[in-house]
């Protein structure tokens, strides 16, 4: 109810701004990215070791084989099916190669184990390659395991916290090969840039910002979630400045209207300009109570007893009927704000409020998209 409360304030604040709707001006470096700029995913397979008997045990065929495979290459031979030691982990190794990575950066990596491996604190990670989709290695990761949780277990007891099994390795991968050219500055002509969220009117309002900053139609609209962009004369030959005016381009996107619930946690968020059209919400409580008693009925003071005499159990029940009436509400062209505060003075519990907002999303009444999570 805390949490609903606070929604019902948000929403207040927001609401009390008559007539205000739409959003703020933003940066254009805040709606979206140039076409072409993104990050790549790695990863890698390897090993973590040092740890305390919580590593995979000798089931794990290919956790074996890895450490045979790794100590023939320092000339040291033994035989898969003789490595019985629970102080090693097999682990995939995933990391993300910035755009303009250059070779010696560092990048974080994330370690999860793929054994029966109880818990990774403690181990370090050996020297794993990482590796793009097109099978070239990226990147070598190495490093302490840093975990945020932990696993004991002693005589069948067993106390864990968090997943012990997964653990990340700050700056542990460092970059072998790069996305960004050292060479010459590219020649380039056009820019594509495109939407976090695709929408046509938003797109529209980006391209004629542009126009108005270069003081030429330069920018038109490729679709919802491209706006193309010819780069002028003067900065074809070195596209970096003109891109630095770009980001700083203010723009004030469309935003949809949209009510998101979440039924877990009894979530609601609105915008303020989510508006509902005349309707009357009647919303009551019935509660009906079926209880059952069992009583035993025996014969007192009775020495003998004939032969159809005998102990009967006796069920005594009992029907309550609670109605509490019902609340109603006439909301005529109101927000979501002001119908959801106008409930909670009824003292209308959440999951009931979010009941009623699907009933009003069904009845064609709620101008927005409703977002059932």
């Amino acid at each position: 109810m805390k949490r609903f409360l606070l929604i019902l304030a948000a929403t207040a604040m927001a609401t009390g701004l008559a007539g205000v709707a739409g959003a703020e001006p933003v940066r254009m470096k805040n709606l979206g990215r140039l076409a072409g700029v993104r990050e790549n995913a790695l990863v890698g397979y390897g090993l973590v070791t040092g740890l305390a008997g919580t590593g995979d045990s000798p089931r794990s065929q290919a956790t074996r084989q890895s450490i045979a495979n790794m100590l023939a290459r320092f000339d040291v031979v033994i035989d898969a099916g003789e490595v019985q030691s629970r102080n090693v982990a097999a682990v995939m190794v995933t990391a993300s190669l910035q755009a303009f990575a250059r070779p010696g950066d560092p990048i974080d990596v994330v370690v999860t184990s793929i054994g029966d491996a109880r818990s990774l604190a403690g181990g370090t990670l050996l020297m794993a390659p990482l590796k793009g989709a097109d099978g070239r290695v990226y990147a070598l990761a190495q490093g302490e395991v840093s975990v945020g949780g932990y696993r004991y277990d002693a005589n069948g007891n067993q106390v864990q916290k968090n997943h012990p099994t997964v653990g990340t390795v700050a700056g542990g991968a460092t970059v072998e090969i790069g996305m960004a050219d050292d060479g010459a500055p590219p020649l380039t002509k056009r820019l594509t840039f495109v939407l976090r969220e695709p929408d046509y009117t938003t797109a529209g309002r980006v391209a004629a910002a542009v126009n108005e900053r270069v003081g030429h139609e330069v920018a038109q609209v490729r679709d919802a979630g491209g706006i193309d962009i010819a780069v002028p004369a003067e900065y074809q030959t070195g596209v970096a400045p003109f891109i630095v005016a770009l980001e700083s381009v203010s723009v004030e996107p469309d935003r949809l209207a949209r009510v998101v619930v979440n039924e877990r946690t009894g979530t609601i968020v609105a915008g303020s300009d989510v508006r509902i059209d005349h309707v009357v919400v009647s919303q009551g409580d019935l509660k009906v109570t079926v209880a059952t008693d069992n009583t035993v009925s025996q014969p007192q003071y009775v020495a003998q007893t004939g032969a159809g005499v005998r102990t009967t159990v006796v069920a005594n029940s009992r029907l309550e009927v609670d109605d509490k009436g019902a609340a109603v509400v006439d909301a005529n062209q109101n927000t979501v704000g002001d119908l959801v505060q106008a409930l909670a003075r009824l003292h209308v519990n959440t999951r009931d409020v979010i009941s009623i907002l699907q009933a009003i999303k069904t009845s064609g009444a709620l101008r927005a998209e409703l977002v059932v999570e």
